[in-house]
This record gives structure tokens, sequence and C-alpha cells, in this order.
């Protein structure tokens, strides 16, 4: 008899242990909550993140592009593009004292490649972003807005 008092003693006692489907589904809607609460401000400062990094991302081009420059007297041309950064281009204008200026052609944060535009339509070179959106629109990011 002692020994199955103890068994039973035992056996209540793991029960006791675990939790109720109640006290787990509280926790749960305690963590949503928060993630509710939270999620917006961090999704927020995310996308903050990323048009800083584009801005950052552009002044870099934006050098890279006046060493072009200086090195073979012109700009890269439209058609040629930012790829003339990574490989020598051909056609006109000659880039006579290319060398490699980066490894590989620059994407935005949001996973597409920057636009470029020579003769730019709103300086000598236009360098640009779509933005989250990935279409021309208000949240575009441009080397014509960036502070030098």
């Amino acid at each position: 008899m002692k020994r199955s008092r103890n068994n039973i003693q035992s056996l209540s006692r793991a029960q006791s242990l675990g939790f109720t489907l109640l006290e787990v589904m509280v926790v749960v809607v305690i963590i949503a909550v928060m993630a509710a609460a939270v999620g917006p401000a961090i999704f927020d400062n995310l996308n903050k993140a990323n048009v800083t990094r584009a801005g950052t991302d552009i002044k870099s081009i934006s050098s890279m592009l006046e060493i072009y420059r200086a090195e073979n007297y012109n700009y890269p041309s439209t058609d040629q593009g930012l790829e003339a950064l990574v490989s020598k281009p051909s056609g006109d204008p000659e880039a006579k004292n290319w060398r490699r200026y980066t490894k590989k052609t620059p994407i935005d944060p949001w996973g597409n490649p920057y636009n470029y535009l020579s003769p730019g339509a709103k300086g000598d070179v236009d360098i640009y972003s779509f933005g989250p959106d990935g279409v021309q629109s208000d949240d575009d990011i441009g080397n014509w807005q960036l502070d030098n």
C-alpha cells in the first residue's frame, strides 16, 4: 500500500508541474500584444535605416564617379551606366585610363540597381534609387537631394 501511495503522490506532482492550456494562452496573448505595440516602431526604424543607407551609397557612388571623371576626362554615358565602375566600358566616351572602381555594381537596400543618368536632368549626373516601392514616386532618393 505504501508503494502505491508514493506512486500516486509522484503522479500528481508530475501533473502539477506542467502548464495548463489557459496559462499558455495568456502568455501567448501577452507576447502578441507586446509585438503589436513594438513592431511598427521597429519597422519604421528599419525603413529609416534603409533610406540613410541609400543616401550613403549614393554619395559613395558619386565619389567614385568623380574619380572616374578625373581619370578618364568624362563621366560614363547613360548607356555605359554604373557598370563602368566595375568593368571597362565600350563605346563613347572612351575610358582611356580606366581601372576598377568597385567590385560589383551597387544595388540599393531594397535589392534594386541604382539608376544613373548622364548628363543628368538635375545635375551633371543623376544617381538615384526608386526607394522601397521600386517605382518612380515621391519616395525616390537622389544625389540632388543630399547634402554634399
